[in-house]
């Protein structure tokens, strides 16, 4: 069986070492990069399975390897690990594609548990590829080439705004709350206070809506959204 490689961008050398140490404890194979420019190297010109990212970095930000990372390997998980705690910080990660977002001190465990779950969203698929088309009124999204498209426009979305579409398209116009699309799309639930799923709703609707009728995306007040055909 394949051996899970990691990449752990993490600049403060005890840190870096407690996270490669307990990981590897769990059968993980975790290789250390020092500084943002390291990290970036290596995460364009080596295969990684997941790569786990700090922010405050020397050379270069963490947000600009999370940028480098999406924009050559769009599958890649990328879990954010920082001390940077603001919603405006985690929109910031979440925007340029980062897949997770776990704000220092953390829990190993509950580090392994976020690994586990980004891991398991990106097992390829076998056999040939799934050509799937969900379509709603001119809104149409491939599964397999993750390509979205209104009236034949090209619309281009960030991995975790791709994720929140197909999920609502899937749903065939059912309501799904707030908890329940924290749930399916970030795999974890999202403290409660935070209002994440309505920034990404709202990025949603920019894209989606904002130049285009019929409106499809809605919302079920003190219920959640949906996205329908009305």
């Amino acid at each position: 069986m394949k051996q899970i490689k990691i990449l752990l961008v993490e600049d403060e050398p005890k840190v870096a070492a407690s996270i490669k140490n307990w990981l590897e404890e769990q059968q993980l194979l975790v290789e250390i990069a020092p500084d943002g420019a390291v990290g970036r190297h290596l995460a364009l010109s080596h295969e990684y399975d997941l790569v786990l990212l700090d922010l405050n970095l020397p050379y270069v930000d963490g947000y600009e390897v999370c940028r480098s990372i999406r924009e050559h390997h769009p599958q890649m998980p990328i879990i954010i690990l920082t001390a940077l705690s603001s919603i405006e910080k985690k929109l910031a990660g979440f925007d340029l594609g980062a897949d997770d977002y776990l704000v220092k001190p953390f829990d190993f465990r509950e580090l392994l548990v976020r690994i586990r779950a980004q891991l398991k969203r990106n097992v390829p698929a076998t056999g040939e590829p799934d050509d799937e088309v969900l379509q709603v009124a001119d809104l149409e999204v491939n599964t397999a080439y993750k390509t979205v498209s209104r009236a034949g426009q090209l619309i281009e979305l960030t991995a975790k705004e791709y994720a929140l579409l197909e999920y609502l398209v899937r749903r065939n116009g059912r309501v799904a709350s707030r908890s329940e699309i924290s749930e399916h799309v970030w795999d974890v639930n999202f403290d409660t206070g935070t209002n994440v799923v309505d920034v990404y709703i709202n990025f949603l609707r920019r894209k989606i809506d904002r130049n285009f009728e019929p409106k499809l995306i809605h919302t079920k007040q003190g219920m959640g959204y949906y996205l329908k055909l009305l």
